[in-house]
């Protein structure tokens, strides 16, 4: 026993040891490594634009110092980036940007702004050059700013046009005895459609093809008035897959020049004026950027902006980079309503919405700090539902012309299994002290008592909801009730209903802000700060991040999506004010 006990001894000894030595290998890589302010920009340099590891306007940061030595540091928010071409254009040492088979998740309203950033870049005098193997339409919408556009000679081009599908359950639940209990707002046609019918109505059909026009329309525009196509031209290009090959890209002029990756660089070689036999001077943006968050100088001034990030589903509980919780929002408004240097505050929202209560909370703390110093929200991707609830009652509201934003509705939803369980045999049975004592059960049917009462509430929320953005958009209940019911708009469709005041970015957003405090000179101060403890840090670390990749790797990208779908369907609690479908456009 005795030497079983020496060999436990020793085992768990080596496992310490081990243990130790790993995260004094991170402590010291974290101290020591990464040094961005190490990164040098020789003279005569290039950026290479590669915004694959960008995700999130935002990257966050944490209380914890030591949370943020051991965070993913090399991750920077898509903000910082557009702060870091602005900062290019006046760099002497930088000479153009490269963006070379860039593969970004940016969303579309995302693109926009970084589009915009390259864009006024140019107007240094600088270049942009582009080469793809093969471009995406995205891709090619943001690529089309550049002055020259290379494309490999086998390569090809996605250009058709914008379209979305939505998936309809109706029938899958006769099949497989599993029931999504619906309880709505009585005028709220088309919010769960997906759970009701087989196939679009006729009035869902009309306003995602209104969506889809509008996002379609900004996107040409900005292509014409830098390739100098028009509009008109470039539908009939998309309808005939004119530009599908290097030939025909080129043929309709939406490309420049067909060629290999070498004569790309030796083409910039040129225009840097460097010999062919000799590499040029790259720096990759996200080194720049991060070296751009090191070094630049604080303003003088003591006046402060705040920008409050809030990207993501809402949540309850604290939240974090990809989730809005009521724990880091509310903080951080009350955080920048307190400081008597922050004169204004911009609220950039990148959200589908979520859970109404917590829209609510959040809604609760920019009414408060609206009161004491001015509140401007700027919409990204999304500001729909929870998402447009939170900027309801915001001074003035900002957002792109393919921002998707609106859907101002109420919904709930309860995951019914009672056929499925009759069917394999499980039956369950209830009892009650009082009428309604039991809470809702999903393995016996909905009592209708329960979903009269649910109703109630939801209409209630509906109400409630209707009303903010009333007295928020000083609208009557009636005008905004007649563009409510869940129904998704675009930008540049949201202004002319009064859910939106100007069609502009971030930047735009906080030159507003700092007009209605009325002060020139200014600096910016990004919140949240996040609360997360060891046990955070560790699940973010890579070796806990392998049950995903494996699933992945397992099932498929396209299978962990739709397990994801249903995780967070499971995971819903209470009523939701939350985009009724998910609109992918491709």
């Amino acid at each position: 026993m005795k030497f079983l006990g020496n060999v436990l001894a020793t085992i768990i000894g080596l496992f310490v040891f081990c243990m130790l030595f790993f995260f004094g290998i991170l402590f010291i890589g974290a101290i020591f490594g990464g040094d961005s302010e190490g990164v040098t920009v020789k003279e005569n340099s290039v950026i290479e634009l590669d915004l694959k590891n960008v995700t999130y306007d935002y990257a966050g940061k944490y209380e914890d110092p030591w949370i943020n030595i051991f965070s993913e540091k090399e991750k920077v928010g898509l903000t910082d980036i557009i702060t870091a071409i602005a900062t290019a254009k006046s760099d002497s040492s930088i000479k153009g940007i490269s963006i070379l088979n860039n593969e970004s998740q940016l969303g579309m309203a995302q693109s926009k702004e970084i589009r915009d950033a390259l864009e006024d870049f140019k107007k240094s005098g600088k270049f942009i050059m582009a080469y793809a193997n093969v471009y995406s339409q995205k891709e090619y919408y943001i690529n089309s700013v550049a002055n020259t556009i290379y494309i490999n000679p086998v390569g090809d081009m996605d250009f058709k046009g914008l379209s979305s599908e939505v998936m309809f359950y109706k029938d899958l639940q006769e099949k497989s005895g599993i029931k999504m209990e619906v309880i709505r707002h009585g005028k709220y046609k088309s919010a769960v459609e997906p759970f009701l019918e087989n196939e679009m109505s006729d009035a869902n059909r009309e306003q995602v093809t209104a969506l889809l026009n509008s996002v379609w329309t900004s996107i040409t525009s900005d292509i014409s008035k830098s390739r100098k196509i028009s509009v008109a031209k470039l539908n009939e290009i998309a309808d005939g897959l004119l530009a599908r090959t290097p030939e025909m890209a080129k043929a309709q002029k939406m490309i420049d020049v067909i060629a290999y990756e070498d004569v790309y660089h030796n083409d910039i070689k040129k225009a840097l004026k460097v010999d062919k036999d000799k590499d040029y001077n790259k720096v990759s943006i996200l080194e720049y950027t991060k070296k751009i968050l090191t070094t630049s100088k604080s303003s003088e001034s003591s006046n402060q902006i705040a920008i409050i990030y809030a990207q993501g589903e809402i949540q309850s509980g604290e939240g974090d980079v990809n989730t809005i919780g009521e724990g880091s929002m509310r903080r951080s408004l009350q955080e920048a309503r307190e400081d008597k240097n922050i004169k204004a505050i911009v609220l950039r929202i990148d959200s589908p919405g979520g859970n109404a209560l917590t829209s609510d909370l959040i809604w609760r703390e920019v009414e408060l700090t609206k009161k004491v110093k001015p509140v401007v929200v700027s919409m990204g991707n999304y500001a729909a539902s929870g998402g447009y609830y939170i900027a309801c009652n915001a001074s003035k509201i900002f957002a792109e012309n393919n921002t998707i934003t609106g859907s101002i509705g109420v919904f709930g939803i309860l995951p019914n299994f009672s056929k499925l369980t009759s069917r394999i045999g499980i039956h369950v049975e209830q009892v009650n002290t009082n009428k309604n004592s039991a809470r809702y059960s999903p393995f016996v049917p909905l009592d209708e008592n329960l979903k009269a009462v649910t109703l109630e509430g939801v209409e209630h929320i509906y109400k409630t909801f209707v009303t903010h953005v009333a007295e928020g958009r000083k609208m009557t209940f009636d005008q905004v009730d007649a563009i409510a019911q869940g129904r998704v708009w675009s930008g540049s469709e949201a202004i002319k209903i009064g859910l939106v005041d100007k069609i502009g970015g971030l930047d735009d957003a906080i030159k507003e802000a700092a007009s209605l405090s009325k002060i020139k000179t200014y600096s910016t101060q990004n919140f949240p700060e996040y609360k997360k403890d060891f046990n955070d840090m560790l699940s973010s670390l890579p070796f806990a991040k392998t049950k995903e990749s494996f699933i992945k790797e397992e099932i498929g990208e396209e299978n962990y999506i739709l397990m994801q779908k249903v995780k967070k369907m499971q995971a819903q609690k209470g009523i939701q004010a939350l985009m009724p479908y998910e609109i992918t456009i491709n």
